[in-house]
C-alpha cells in the first residue's frame, strides 16, 4: 500500500487530499483546505508551510504531487501563486518525500477524460473514483484529483519498470 498526498497550490487557499493505493484500488484517506494567515506575504507563506508540515507529520504520505502553475493575465498574481507552489514543493521535500508535478490539463484528462473539464466535473469524477469521500471544497477536490493523477501515473511507471526487468 502507498499513501499519496495531492496538493492544489494557492496563496489564500491550498487544497490537500490523501489517498491510499491498495493494488488497483484507490481509497480516500482525508482532504481539506489550508487557509493562509497573516497580513504580509512572508507570514502567509509561513502559515501555509506550517499547516502543510502538520499534514505531512500526521498522515505520513510516501509520495506527493503538485499541480504546475499556469501563467495568467495578472503577472503579480502568477508570481504569488508560484511562491505558494514553492511551499507545496518544499514541505514534502523537507520530509524526504518525492514530489510529482502535473499540468492542470493532464490532471483533468487523467481523472475526467477531458483536458478542459470544469470544477464540477472534477469533483464528480473524484467522488466516483473515491466512493464515500466527502469533499470539503473545490480546492480539496482538485487536490484529490492531483493525487489520483499521480497514483495512475506512478502505477503505470512501476508496471513499465517491472516489465523491463
Amino acid at each position: 500500500m502507498m499513501r499519496v498526498l495531492g496538493i492544489d497550490p494557492g496563496l489564500r487557499n491550498m487544497g490537500w487530499g490523501l489517498i491510499d493505493i491498495d493494488g488497483n484500488r484507490l481509497v480516500h484517506v482525508a482532504n481539506g483546505t489550508l487557509h493562509s494567515e497573516g497580513d504580509v506575504l512572508p507570514a502567509r507563506l509561513l502559515s501555509l508551510f506550517q499547516q502543510l508540515s502538520a499534514i505531512l507529520i500526521r498522515y505520513a504520505p510516501q509520495t506527493s504531487a503538485v499541480e504546475q502553475t499556469f501563467v495568467n493575465k495578472d503577472g503579480a498574481g502568477t508570481l504569488k501563486l508560484g511562491q505558494a507552489r514553492g511551499i507545496a514543493l518544499l514541505a514534502p521535500a523537507q520530509f524526504g518525500i518525492e514530489v510529482g508535478e502535473y499540468a492542470p490539463n493532464t490532471v483533468k484528462k487523467t481523472v475526467v477524460g477531458v483536458g478542459h473539464a470544469t470544477k464540477d466535473q472534477i469533483a464528480h469524477m473524484v467522488r466516483m473514483q473515491l466512493p464515500g469521500a466527502i469533499l470539503t471544497g473545490p480546492d480539496a477536490a482538485d487536490a484529490l484529483a492531483i493525487a489520483i493523477c499521480h497514483a495512475h501515473h506512478a502505477t503505470s511507471r512501476a508496471r513499465i519498470l517491472k516489465a523491463a526487468i
